[in-house]
């Protein structure tokens, strides 16, 4: 299968301009005209599956693979950057996989809302276990997943809910707990140290969790009705934050307390933007999906200057993202490509 095109510099570039935005908790930023050449570094796929996927997230799988959750088809995705080609596992009946990620273990872990329940994907056997929240339990919109330093499983449901597969301290029982203001839990992350966090889209707050009541405590970011959606740590234990509705970047440094001086925030470029996702990868450069511009964003904390690139196809939606050592993957939902950035 042959490499897309991914347009020339100019293309990529072109769109790119200083910018100094002012205001209150907003730090002036600049978006590099000359740099990097982000387009240079990106190569595309088709899926190629008989079936629409609306591929959501992707997390790279220790031979080299990728998977990626199968929204609307319900499976678990596998994608071979050597050959160009995927292999869908279905999950089970009602199955409609938000979120995935690869654990301590080399399995795969899904949050499947269609079948409530978490779902683990032993690899390279394919062998699923499935983890179902508590009977009784409402429909909790499953969302995003993280492993804590002790290799318990943290979740979020969008409907209210935070919960915890504990794997290595109860035997894998699944619980479930009411978040602090009701509905929102979205994005979900944990630091070097093997604490998790978690932020509210409808909420517009960030949250760690106590990992041993699984109560959370809220920190709230000076932006308000930001529409915190995802959430990732550097390797300082520093919670970078995608703000949904705002349009903004920012960080939140736990060693400086929950207070205003706890806080950076930097407005993504482009107008009007949506920023989805961010990652933090191995040398703590931040990286985010801007949907307004369908964009893809690269940050540096050092020189607060972003770098853009608009990707070759319109209308990409890109969800969350996730890497490894020099490639960033990027989940096309809208356009059923999946994509990699070298960094490297």
């Amino acid at each position: 299968m042959s490499d897309l095109s991914i347009g020339t510099r100019r293309q990529a570039l072109g769109a790119l301009a200083a910018l100094a935005l002012p205001g209150i908790g907003l730090a002036p930023v600049a978006v590099r005209a000359q740099g990097l050449d982000l387009a240079a570094r990106l190569q595309s796929w088709p899926l190629n599956v008989k079936q629409t996927t609306r591929i959501h997230d992707v997390a790279p799988a220790p031979d080299g693979g990728v998977w990626y959750a199968a929204q609307q088809s319900g499976h678990l995705g596998w994608f071979d950057p050597k050959t160009g080609k995927s292999e869908l596992i279905a999950l089970g009946g009602g199955s409609a996989p938000h979120g995935v990620i690869q654990g301590p273990d080399g399995a795969a872990w899904l949050t499947d809302g269609g079948q409530q329940a978490i779902v683990r994907v032993a690899w390279p056997s394919r062998e699923i276990r499935k983890f179902p929240l508590p009977e009784g339990t409402p429909y909790a919109n499953l969302n995003t997943a993280a492993f804590d330093g002790a290799g318990d499983l943290w979740f979020t449901g969008q409907s209210g809910y935070v919960g915890r597969v504990a794997l290595k301290t109860d035997g894998g029982k699944v619980s479930v707990k009411a978040s602090p203001k009701g509905r929102g839990p979205y994005g979900i992350c944990a630091t070097p140290r093997g604490d998790v966090w978690w932020c509210s889209l409808a909420g517009s707050y960030i949250a760690q969790i106590d990992r041993k009541s699984g109560e959370s405590r809220v920190v709230q970011p000076p932006t308000p009705e930001q529409g915190a959606r995802r959430v990732w740590s550097d390797s300082q234990g520093r919670i970078w934050v995608a703000e949904w509705m705002s349009g903004n970047l920012s960080m939140h440094d736990p060693r400086k307390g929950d207070g205003p001086a706890s806080w950076r925030t930097w407005r993504a470029p482009g107008e009007h933007p949506k920023v989805y996702a961010v990652y933090v990868d191995e040398r703590d450069i931040v990286w985010a999906t801007e949907w307004n511009g369908n964009a893809l964003l690269r940050f540096d904390p050092a020189t607060e200057r972003f770098d853009r690139l608009v990707m070759p196809r319109a209308g990409t939606l890109i969800r969350q993202i996730l890497g490894r050592p020099g490639e960033v993957w990027l989940p096309e939902s809208g356009t059923e490509h999946i994509s990699v950035l070298k960094t490297a």
